[in-house]
């Protein structure tokens, strides 16, 4: 017998339907997605006034948000340093033992912190591996975020899914997961993840240029001249910044001569005198506008190209790449807005994004997350960009000697919170958050370092979604879903019901972060496993799995998308790889999972 739909169910399914087609289109951010879902819950009383904010008090956020602290102090003790000086002494110059150790370092990694931070470690060490082994960096940086993804499946704390999922169990009164119950087919998953990788996988994957390859194809000398400051010219006595040759003429002031000397640490505030010779980057068309309007000449001497080239290189001139980090603050800004050169010393030569490649008005785009900037700039301003929590610089990054001998404490700190939690001395969110701020407290990072390490889109994106999970419940949304899914798979078994939710939960993955995925597909599993009169760990680690194969597309998972500009890749090249492996783990899971959670208690 069919079950009955309501007024209030139908609205349910009316929300999560314009939310998932709202995150899918990326129209608005997912943050503000999940607080607009949590005030329409609210305001058409689908849950009570008390449970509309109560998401953000959950210890399940509470939890997220100091994973993020303890991961981000990983971070900056140089943790990433040590890894990659590991990979290449493991792995040589093979490819598949390059791919097989990067994914088993990231896959570790991702079992004791949040999977994006994991990925943003590793990323520019596997860049830098990469260039030294001569492999293609297409070749790599796939396999690392798919790593990523499938060790978080490995314990409790891997991913904010499995903590969220923990607690919607805890929350309706039934028995849940401990910190190692997702071991066994975490490790399984992953194991098979990465026999698909070095056996088919890696056959699959493309060779692609990155935007950072292309660097030939810019050659500085056509760009580089030599101009002298007229003492009745409008720069003479002016600082760098002063004189708005980067914000007005896209003019980069790569060297200055003055006299016998050539000046190269140039910061914002260095005074222009009279007389000095500028080595200025930049078009020919923007040159001579500077030139006229500015009181600038070329050199009478008119040294030719190669000896400005010399002079150049005294400066230590440099294209280094760099991708928007996962929390950066200039998504969604300009080059301009943001006086980019002035402020980092750097010209964007180019913005890799999405497979396409920019070079066209580059200060008037507004910049997204996973963009990768080609960036042209004295070598000594490298630090600036390194020190900033907006990039990730992919050159090899030296930690400085005072954080590294931080580094002991904050995994002795991170061993300390696991033991807690293991041994059930200390809740999962307290111990969690008592970590987070040992590590502030001993120095690991500061409280404003804290601050940055926090996903806080992830935070309001669960804490928004939770009511949502609420409503569900209260209004039957969750038993019609699994009355409607034990209907149709009537007569095929228990196996058919727990392949469904897996599936279920693949498929709404896909649009959405796995997190918000937890909070609809969570409810459903454990409604159809109490029909079933089934386990309901089982289903319930059917549904986290199966929200963890963000595999098909780039912007399924943040750490798909932070590597997607630095590889070089097109948007199908993740499907041409992970499809495969999608239905690989589906199978694996299926067959393993109730041989290591029975499906009957």
């Amino acid at each position: 017998m069919a079950p009955e739909l309501t007024p209030e169910i139908i609205l349910v399914f009316g929300i999560i339907v314009t939310a998932l087609i709202i995150f899918g289109t990326e129209k608005l951010r997912v943050d503000v997605v999940a607080l607009l879902v949590l005030l329409t819950v609210g305001l058409t009383g689908l849950v009570g006034p008390k449970e509309v904010f109560a998401g953000f008090s959950n210890s399940a956020v509470i939890t997220v948000w100091a994973v993020y602290i303890v991961s981000g102090a990983l971070f900056k003790t140089g943790v990433a340093d040590i890894l990659g000086k590991f990979i290449l002494r493991l792995s040589g110059n093979s490819e598949w033992r390059l791919i097989a150790v990067i994914m088993l370092t990231c896959g570790v990694m991702s079992a004791f912190m949040n999977n994006v931070g994991a990925t943003a470690m590793l990323l520019p060490a596997v860049v830098s591996v990469a260039k030294q082994a001569k492999i293609p960096v297409s070749k790599l940086l796939i396999p690392l975020s798919f790593s990523s993804l499938m060790g978080g499946s490995v314990t409790l704390i891997g991913t904010p899914a499995n903590i969220l999922a923990t607690n919607i169990v805890a929350d309706h009164g039934l028995p849940t997961f401990g910190f190692f119950d997702f071991t066994v087919i975490g490790l399984i998953v992953f194991g098979t993840g990465i026999l698909y990788m070095l056996l088919i996988g890696r056959r699959l994957l493309p060779v692609r240029q990155p935007p950072g390859d292309q660097r030939e194809a810019s050659p500085l000398k056509t760009y580089i001249s030599e101009l002298s400051v007229l003492p009745d010219g409008k720069l003479a006595g002016s600082t760098l910044l002063e004189s708005k040759l980067g914000a007005d003429y896209d003019l980069t002031v790569v060297g200055i001569v003055r006299g016998w000397k050539t000046i190269t640490h140039l910061e914002r505030d260095t005074i222009i005198e009279s007389k000095d010779i500028l080595l200025v980057e930049g078009s020919a068309d923007n040159l001579v506008r500077a030139m006229e309007e500015l009181g600038l000449v070329t050199r009478d001497e008119g040294e030719n190209q190669e000896e400005l080239i010399d002079k150049l290189s005294e400066v230590e001139m440099g294209i280094v790449e760099a991708t928007l980090a996962p929390r950066s603050s200039m998504v969604g800004r300009s080059l301009r807005s943001l006086q980019f050169r002035e402020r980092f010393g750097f010209n964007v030569l180019a913005i890799g994004r999405q497979g396409e490649v920019i070079t066209k008005r580059l200060r008037r785009i507004r910049l997204k997350f996973g963009d990768d900037l080609l960036l042209q700039g004295p070598r000594h301003r490298l630090d600036v960009l390194q020190d900033s929590s907006d990039f990730l610089v992919l050159e090899p990054q030296t930690t400085p000697q005072s954080r590294r001998k931080k580094m002991p404490i904050a995994v002795g700190l991170l061993l300390i919170v696991v033991t807690l939690t293991i041994t059930g001395v200390l809740d999962i969110s307290l111990a969690m958050v008592s970590g987070a701020v040992a590590m502030v407290v001993t120095g690991c990072l500061s409280m404003d370092e804290a601050y940055e390490s926090i996903d806080w889109k992830t935070v309001f994106l669960v804490a928004g979604m939770l009511p949502l999970g609420a409503a569900m419940e209260s209004t039957g949304a969750a038993r019609y879903v699994a009355d409607v899914l034990l209907i149709t798979l009537e007569g095929y078994g228990p196996l058919a019901a727990l392949a469904g939710v897996y599936l279920l939960a693949a498929l709404i993955t896909q649009p959405m972060s796995n997190a918000a995925a937890m909070v609809l597909v969570v409810p459903i599993a454990l409604d159809t496993a109490l029909s079933l009169e089934a386990n309901h760990l089982t289903f319930v680690l059917a549904a986290v799995i199966g929200a963890a194969t963000s595999f098909l597309t780039p912007v399924g998972h943040k750490a798909n998308v932070l590597v997607y500009g630095p590889g070089g890749y097109k948007f199908f090249d993740y499907a041409r790889v992970g499809a495969l492996l999608t239905l690989t783990l589906f199978i694996v899971t299926i067959v393993a999972l109730p041989k290591i959670f029975p499906l009957f208690p």
